[in-house]
């Protein structure tokens, strides 16, 4: 397994530039997501959105952001770091892979790498709501609740119907108030 992961490290050097974030379906996807009230229209649109955000038009990129998403969910994090860092090298445009490297620090509790990924992806993708998401988890955990809510806010104007984002707005939006009595 290990030659098949260098094997592919290898081959980004060689592969085209594209990035999953410059799609044109997704501004479609995104009014859809703003407008839709049914819960699976809802989630078939977020599911579409996924799948072009991990996209990439040379197929070892896709293979090595499968081998990092499993290494990552395995605890694997070195080897998901490698992964990661070597497609935001070579491919620094690719908003997931900077989305996907904010996760796995966020796991192992590098808030601060974390939020500089999150801010890059941001850069590259506003709309990510995923890695708005992200932020406010972040937040949450440092205690910045300003900052959490703000993030959680932002996430709403992007995706009105995320139910997370909503209870945790409430709930910061209580501690913020219980914190002022």
């Amino acid at each position: 397994m290990l030659h098949r992961l260098v094997f592919s490290l290898f081959l980004l050097y060689f592969a085209p530039a594209w990035a999953d974030q410059t799609d044109p379906e997704l501004d479609a996807l995104f009014t859809n997501l703003q407008r839709a009230t049914n819960d699976r229209e809802i989630r078939l649109t977020e599911y579409r959105i996924w799948e072009i955000w991990l996209s990439h038009a040379d197929s070892q990129v896709e293979i090595l952001m499968q081998i990092g998403i499993e290494r990552m969910n395995t605890e694997a994090y070195d080897d998901a770091l490698l992964i990661f860092s070597q497609l935001i090298n070579r491919y620094p445009n690719y908003a997931e892979a900077w989305n996907k490297r904010a996760t796995l620090y966020y796991l192992a509790g590098d808030y601060v790498a974390s939020i500089r990924d999150i801010e890059a992806t941001l850069q590259l993708e506003p709309r990510h709501f995923g890695a708005l998401s992200g932020l406010g988890l972040v937040y949450l955990q440092q205690g910045e609740l300003t900052e959490a809510r703000d993030a959680f806010a932002a996430l709403l104007e992007v995706h009105p119907n995320s139910p997370n984002a909503k209870e945790n707005l409430d709930l910061i939006n209580e501690q913020l108030r219980l914190s002022v009595i």
